[in-house]
This record gives structure tokens, C-alpha cells and sequence, in this order.
């Protein structure tokens, strides 16, 4: 069954975020810069003198590097859905469908609905936390010429997007994160928001062996939580920690490659994929590092893989193993900061 965003939307709805796609032609047929563009001035043309001053920001305002994945129950910065028209709802998803391909969007959206299954079926958080606390930041004018950048955010959802002079310079930092990963009852039973991050995460390192296995196994247990947030991602990269890629097998290094996809490509439309995949791809991934955090009683785990201009890192939290921390930095282009 499809049902359109707005009912979907709405406080009475009870489906699936998953049955809602990009609009025909949207991410489907390509996303450019000037497409994005269109998008956040078609929304920000029908915002009142309230909502301009909620989701508007100058380009150098400090809250476009503020990224923040780890909300609760609070808002972010910028314009709620939930302080939208159902109008405005509508293009502020079409702006979002510019910067996600099929699988992104629904990934997106899942970890939306969870912060209803979080507030009704788990009780975790406000009685207010809902799938439309999730706000849109744009920094500087949308324009064909110099800088700007949105970002769409709330709780584990952080998604930036950097444009200069109409070309998409930056897709990162990026966090797509979930709680709980499986839904274990309810009307959404069954639900898995991440799909592959931590099974691959796993099923690599319960492969290696020998001295391969004593090389990623850098901690020996999980620390709980991803380190890489705000301000972190530099320093954490820094560290040359775990099994180089080169020392794996065909096999194994196939299966970290495609773990590497799962952050990097399979959440952007096509043509963004293909640009963040040439930034990667422009030397062999062998000198890219696989750490392991060690599997706790609790069934916590970590891992991190980094290389040049690649920090991904993922944790299960200490006793949670349904809530997944998850995100990926393009070290050398976060916020544009390669060209701006």
C-alpha cells in the first residue's frame, strides 16, 4: 500500500515510513546542486517571518559544524516538520529526497517513525517526542553562486549537505542511527531500520584469524558509544588502529568493501554516490583499517574503519543491543571545508 506524505504525516497515521518514496523523477533521476537549490527555495519562499527566523542561519553561524545526532527528545536546531503546513511538510521532503536515493529515503524515514515506537511502545523520552521533531537548517542564501548548505536533523538522524556555486561538495558529516534496530512488537513488528551495518560488521570479524584477528582486535571490549562526534572525527582518524584491508583475503576484503558501501554510496542517489565513490576509490582501499571493540557480555560491539579521507564508526550501546550508533565522515570534505 502507498500512501502519500502527507497522511502519512499526519498525528493519526500508523504505517510504515517505508512506503514512502521520492516523488517520481525526484532522486531517481539525478540530484545536482541546482535541484537542491530549487527545492530549499521553493520551501523557503512560503515560510513566514517565524519560520524564516527558525530554519534560516547565516553561512557562518556556528551551528552549521554543530551536528548532533544524540537529540532525545529535543528538537534541533532549524524548523520542525511539526511547526510546518502539511504544504510545507511535502517540500521539505522533496528537499530531502535530493540528497538520498530509494533506500536512504526509507532509511531516513524508518528512524523518523521510530521516535513514536521509542514514546509508545518503549516510554523512553517526553510524551511530545515524535516523528516530526526533526527540523531543516539552511546556512547562507540558496543561490547559483558562492556557499550554502542545509542539514535535516533529530534524533539519530544527521544528514549535511554542502553546495558551492551550484555543485554538491559535501554529503557529510552523516549519521544514520536506530533504537531499536528490530521492532520486537507493536503495529510495526518485525521493522529493521539498519540492514547490514552491524551483521557485516560482525560476520568480518568472526572471519579473520590468526594474526589478522590480533590485529583488529584493538580493544577488548566495546567503549559503549561511537567517539566521532562533533569536533572528534580528526583526532579519531588520526589513529592508526586495526588490520590494514591488504592483509585480508579476496573474500574478506570484498565483504569489508561492501560494508564500506553500505555508509558511503548506498544512501545517495546515483549521481552522488558515483562522485563519493571516486573520492574513495581514487587510490586501493588496502591501507584502510578494520578495528574491532571486542563483543562484552551484553552483546556490545564496536568498529571503526578508517583510511585516507574515511572514518566510519558504529557501536552498540553498553546494554542496549538493540540501540545503534552509526556515522561517516568524509574527513577531507566534511562541510566543504576542502574548497570553502
Amino acid at each position: 500500500m502507498t500512501i502519500d506524505r502527507r497522511t502519512l504525516l499526519s498525528a493519526g497515521a500508523i504505517v510504515g515510513f517505508a512506503t514512502v518514496l521520492p516523488k517520481q523523477g525526484a532522486a531517481q533521476s539525478g540530484t545536482s546542486g541546482a535541484l537542491m537549490r530549487e527545492r530549499a527555495t521553493a520551501l523557503t519562499n512560503t515560510l513566514d517571518e517565524r519560520q524564516r527566523a527558525a530554519a534560516l542561519f547565516a553561512f557562518d553561524d556556528r551551528n552549521r559544524r554543530a551536528w548532533n545526532f544524540m537529540l532525545g527528545s529535543r528538537r534541533a536546531p532549524g524548523l520542525a516538520l511539526e511547526q510546518m503546513t502539511p504544504a510545507q511538510k511535502e517540500l521539505a521532503l522533496d528537499l530531502l529526497s535530493t540528497g538520498t536515493s530509494r533506500s536512504g529515503l526509507e532509511k531516513a524515514m524508518n528512524i523518523m517513525l521510530q521516535q513514536d515506537i521509542l514514546r509508545d511502545e518503549w516510554g523512553k523520552g517526553s510524551p511530545d517526542r515524535n516523528r516530526e521533531r526533526f527540523s531543516l537548517q539552511i546556512y547562507g542564501t540558496p543561490s547559483a553562486t558562492g556557499a550554502w548548505s542545509w542539514r535535516w536533523e533529530g534524533h539519530h538522524l544527521s544528514l549535511t549537505f554542502t553546495m558551492k556555486d551550484d555543485e554538491i561538495v559535501s554529503t557529510t558529516p552523516s549519521a544514520f542511527s536506530s533504537e531499536p534496530n528490530t521492532v520486537p512488537s507493536g503495529p510495526h513488528r518485525g521493522l529493521v531500520v539498519l540492514k547490514e551495518e552491524e551483521v557485516l560488521g560482525r560476520r568480518l570479524f568472526q572471519d579473520l584469524s590468526g594474526a589478522n584477528r590480533r590485529g583488529a582486535l584493538v580493544w577488548s571490549g566495546s567503549p559503549g558509544n561511537i567517539r566521532s562526534t562533533r569536533g572528534g572525527e580528526g583526532r579519531i582518524a588520526a589513529e592508526a588502529a586495526g588490520v590494514p584491508l591488504g592483509d585480508l583475503t579476496q573474500q574478506q576484503a570484498d565483504m569489508a568493501a561492501r560494508l564500506i558501501e553500505v555508509y558511503t554510496t548506498d544512501v545517495l542517489p546515483g549521481p552522488l554516490a558515483d562522485r563519493q565513490a571516486r573520492f574513495l576509490y581514487r587510490s586501493d582501499l588496502s591501507g584502510v583499517r578494520f578495528a574491532w571493540g571486542g563483543e562484552d557480555l551484553d552483546g556490545s560491539v564496536y568498529y571503526r574503519l578508517t583510511g585516507p579521507d574515511l572514518l566510519i564508526e558504529f557501536a552498540t550501546l553498553f546494554n542496549q543491543p538493540q540501540h545503534l550508533h552509526a556515522v561517516f565522515h568524509d574527513t577531507a570534505r566534511n562541510f566543504g571545508s576542502h574548497v570553502i
